[in-house]
C-alpha cells in the first residue's frame, strides 16, 4: 500500500472545450506549474506529460488523461462510438512510437491496466478491467444508458517504463441526448443500502486530506476488503477538461475510515469517486466538491444528483 501518496497536477494554459462541445460546465483557470523540491512535478500515477514554457523555462507537466499520446506511447481507441443503451464490446490497444502494439505491462495495484469511462458531464463513471489478447488488444464489455461525449482514460505502466502513464480518448455514444448540469455539492452519497460522508478539503496547490467514511444501517463498517491492494480506490476528475487525478489512500485499517492526500491542480469543482468493497461486491460512492472552498455545505443532501442527474458505477 502506498503511505502518503500525494499528487500534485500541472499544466499550461489549457483551453476547456468542455462547455461549448457538451452544453454544460465551464472552463477552468490554467494550471501553473511549480516543481518540487527534487525538480519534479506529479500527476496521475507519475506521468510526465512535458512541455517547454515561452522562453525556455523549465518543462512543466500536463495533468492525465489530457493527451492520447504521450512519454513515446499512443491510446488507440478502436471503438470510438457505441449506442446508447446497447451491450458492446470495447476495443483498444496501446502503442509504442513504432507503432506496435504492447504486450508487456507492469502490475500496477494488482492489474496490468486500468480502463475509466467517464461521461463529459460526469454523471456517469466505470471502472473496467479489460482482457488483453495476445497481440496486444484489450477488449471490454460495456453497456452506457445515457447518450453524449464520454472520456476514456487508460491508467497502466509498460514493463521497462521508469513511470506509468493515463492516456484518454474520446468516445461517442448515440442516442437522445440532453446536457445536463453537474451533480450537486454534496457531503454524502448512499448507494446499495450504504452511505458514505466525505469531509475534508480541496485547496488549489496545497496538499490536503480528503477523509470517507462508510456506514451501513447506521453502523460504521470495520471489516471493509482489501481492493486493488487497498481498502478504497480514488479517482477524481476535473470538471471543464477531465483532467484526471488518481489517488490511494493513506495507511489505515479496514474502516469505517479511509483517508487520502491530493493537492487540487487548479480552483473549480471535481468529481470524486470512491470504490469501496465490502461483502465480497465492490461498490462506487460519487460527490462533487469545489477546490478552495469546504467539501461540502452543511445542507448538501445524501446522494445529491445521483438519481436525477447521473449514474455511477464499478464493473469488471
Amino acid at each position: 500500500m502506498n503511505t502518503g501518496l500525494k499528487i500534485t497536477v500541472f499544466a499550461a494554459a489549457l483551453a476547456a472545450t468542455f462547455g461549448t462541445a457538451y452544453g454544460v460546465g465551464s472552463g477552468v483557470d490554467p494550471v501553473v506549474a511549480k516543481a518540487d523540491k527534487g525538480g519534479a512535478s506529479h500527476a496521475g500515477h507519475g506521468e510526465k506529460g512535458k512541455g517547454a514554457a515561452e522562453g525556455g523555462a523549465a518543462a512543466v507537466e500536463i495533468p492525465g488523461g489530457l493527451q492520447v499520446s504521450q512519454g513515446g506511447y499512443t491510446l488507440d481507441l478502436e471503438t470510438r462510438r457505441l449506442d446508447a443503451g446497447k451491450r458492446a464490446t470495447l476495443s483498444f490497444a496501446i502503442e509504442d512510437d513504432a507503432g506496435r502494439k504492447v504486450t508487456a505491462y507492469e502490475r500496477e495495484h494488482e492489474k496490468e491496466l486500468h480502463l475509466i469511462i467517464a461521461s463529459r458531464d460526469l454523471g456517469v463513471f466505470r471502472h473496467l478491467h479489460p482482457t488483453r489478447a495476445a497481440d496486444g488488444t484489450w477488449s471490454t464489455p460495456v453497456e452506457l444508458e445515457q447518450a453524449g461525449g464520454y472520456r476514456v482514460f487508460a491508467d497502466f505502466k509498460a514493463k521497462g517504463a521508469k513511470e506509468g502513464l493515463t492516456l484518454g480518448s474520446d468516445l461517442a455514444v448515440s442516442g437522445k441526448y440532453a446536457p445536463r448540469e453537474l451533480p450537486a455539492v454534496n457531503a454524502v452519497d448512499e448507494v446499495d443500502g450504504y452511505e458514505v460522508k466525505l469531509a475534508g478539503k480541496l485547496t488549489p496547490g496545497k496538499a490536503g486530506e480528503l477523509r470517507l467514511s462508510v456506514a451501513k444501517g447506521g453502523k460504521p463498517v470495520t471489516d471493509l476488503q482489501p481492493y486493488l491492494g487497498a481498502y478504497g480506490h480514488l479517482v477524481a476528475l476535473r470538471s471543464g477538461d477531465l483532467a484526471y487525478l488518481h489517488v490511494h489512500p493513506n495507511e489505515g485499517g479496514p474502516g469505517p475510515e479511509v483517508s487520502f492526500t491530493a493537492t487540487a491542480p487548479s480552483k473549480g469543482a471535481y468529481r470524486l469517486f470512491l470504490d469501496f468493497k465490502h461483502g465480497g461486491e465492490v461498490r462506487t460512492a460519487a460527490f462533487t466538491v469545489t477546490a478552495g472552498g469546504a467539501v461540502a455545505g452543511s445542507d448538501s443532501g445524501a446522494g445529491a444528483g445521483r438519481e436525477e442527474e447521473g449514474e455511477s458505477g464499478h464493473a469488471h
